[in-house]
């Protein structure tokens, strides 16, 4: 039940972030906080719910977002 909404969560604020293209943020800082937020489900999801594999698929979604982000227009 935890995990569920754990994923419903960071869904609303996936959602939430990705459909409001008024944040003043840089393309670069909004793919950094999308990809974080996914990758520490994702992180979460496939360790079954350890702590490190969160925080690493938290800090490795960052990074990919980042780049992402930063090679939006």
């Amino acid at each position: 039940m935890k995990r569920l909404l754990a994923v419903a969560v960071a869904a609303g604020a996936l959602a939430t972030l990705t459909a409001c293209d008024s944040i003043p943020l840089s393309k670069q800082t909004q793919g950094a906080a999308i990809g974080a937020v996914g990758g520490a489900v994702a992180g979460s999801a496939i360790s079954g719910g350890s702590a490190l594999g969160t925080v690493g698929g938290a800090v490795a979604g960052g990074v990919v977002g980042s780049e992402v982000g930063k090679r939006q227009r």
